[in-house]
C-alpha cells in the first residue's frame, strides 16, 4: 500500500481549533491592552495641559526686563502687551486671544513682591487633577 500524503480531515480540524483559541487570546490581550492605553490617556491629559500652560508663562517672566503691568483673579498683563487670561465659561486659559490650556475648572493670579522682586502665583485646578500652585519670579 502507498504512503499517502497530505492534510487529513481530522488533523485539519485540529488546526481549526487550535488557530480559533490563539486568535481569541490575542484579541482578548489587545481589547485590555488598548482599554487601558484610553485610561492612561485620560490620565496624563491634564499633566500635559498644565505643562503647557507652564511652558508659555515660565517663557514670558524669563524674559529679560520683563514688567506686570495689570494682575487681578482672573488675568495678569505684561509690559509687551501679552495678557493671560482665565475664562471660566470655556473652561481655558488664554494667550492674547490663543487657547493655551484646556479643562481649567479654576485659574488665579495673585501679583506679591518678595526679596524686592515681582512674584506672580498661579493656582491651577484642572478638571481630575490636583490643584497645583507655583511662583513664578519675574527677571528683573
Amino acid at each position: 500500500m502507498k504512503m499517502q500524503k497530505g492534510v487529513t480531515l481530522v488533523s485539519l480540524t485540529i488546526y481549526i481549533i487550535v488557530m480559533t483559541i490563539v486568535i481569541s487570546v490575542i484579541s482578548m490581550i489587545s481589547t485590555y491592552f488598548f482599554k487601558n492605553t484610553k485610561n492612561i490617556l485620560k490620565d496624563i491629559e491634564p499633566i500635559t495641559e498644565q505643562t503647557r500652560f507652564s511652558s508659555f508663562f515660565t517663557e514670558e517672566v524669563n524674559r529679560s526686563n520683563s514688567k506686570i503691568l495689570a494682575c487681578d483673579e482672573h488675568y495678569v498683563v505684561f509690559d509687551d502687551g501679552v495678557q493671560y487670561t482665565f475664562v471660566p465659561e470655556n473652561k481655558g486659559v488664554y494667550r492674547n486671544q490663543v487657547k493655551i490650556c484646556r479643562g481649567v475648572e479654576n485659574c488665579k493670579f495673585e501679583r506679591t513682591i518678595k526679596n524686592g522682586k515681582d512674584v506672580i502665583t498661579v493656582t491651577l485646578k484642572m478638571e481630575k487633577a490636583v490643584e497645583k500652585r507655583v511662583d513664578y519670579t519675574l527677571k528683573n
